[in-house]
């Protein structure tokens, strides 16, 4: 965990080369490095509020975070997760359509908006991976759209420990390399987020145990010791589709 005031050179940051600033050129990150802070966030503490309004955007640098829609009666629900390199905030609008809740320490860089809104209009490299990242985060969408609709229990939990599992430091994880991580959500998370019973994940995750698709230390670590089978178990191909 990066401590706070920490300040890290962009050139050293852990998601470098998958977040928003993946394009910039050295120059580049100078004026990026001029705007940006670190913040800290305890697992339950909200990011940012639904509606509420925004004077930063950034990325998640370490940790996860849920996205959460409230309904007018007070029902919730998450309706997704961000991991490290994801983007928080959208240029252009006041606030978040969603909550957006540390479940894990999370470290977030964070950006004075209206700086980096004309640091994009400025910088092409900025603007044109920010537009690639909302692709990305729309195709993901409609994949999540399969993964509740239409995959088994079995395959629902194998894709969402694969989505995690695949976010390694490392640029690419291919079939056959383990990969460790702990599980940034509770079972009951886990059952809201995959429309579950609690049951229902308990004993899939057991199953995959079973089978030594994964392997538990404690509660909450779990080793994939073959990424591809983690992925054959989910239903995708050899490659991770957008699981990478």
């Amino acid at each position: 965990m990066l401590a706070k005031n920490t300040q890290v050179k962009c050139g050293d940051c852990p998601i470098r080369h998958r977040a928003v600033c993946a394009r910039c050129e050295t120059d580049e990150l100078e004026r990026l490095e001029e705007i940006k802070y670190y913040r800290n966030f305890e697992p339950g503490q909200t990011i940012v509020w639904s509606n509420d309004k925004m004077d930063f955007v950034g990325s998640v640098v370490k940790g996860v975070a849920t996205l959460t829609q409230t309904m007018e009666d007070g029902r919730t629900q998450m309706v997704g997760l961000l991991l490290p390199s994801d983007f928080v905030g959208r240029p252009g609008r006041d606030g978040s359509a969603y909550d957006v809740t540390a479940t894990t320490q999370v470290v977030m860089c964070c950006f004075r908006k209206k700086p980096f809104e004309k640091l994009m209009a400025d910088t092409p490299h900025i603007a044109h991976r920010l537009l690639e990242m909302t692709l990305d985060e729309l195709d993901a969408a409609r994949e999540w759209m399969l993964v509740l609709g239409r995959k088994t229990a079995r395959e629902k939990i194998a894709s969402l420990l694969a989505i995690i599992a695949r976010r390694d430091p490392r640029p690419d994880l291919p079939s056959g390399i383990e990969a460790s991580f702990d599980l940034p959500l509770t079972r009951e998370a886990m059952a809201d987020y995959l429309g579950l019973t609690l049951e229902t994940v308990s004993r899939q995750i057991s199953a995959l145990k079973r089978d030594r698709v994964i392997v538990l230390d404690g509660k909450r670590h779990i080793l994939v010791p073959d990424i591809g089978r983690l992925l054959e178990e989910a239903g995708d191909d050899s490659d991770g589709g957008y699981l990478v």
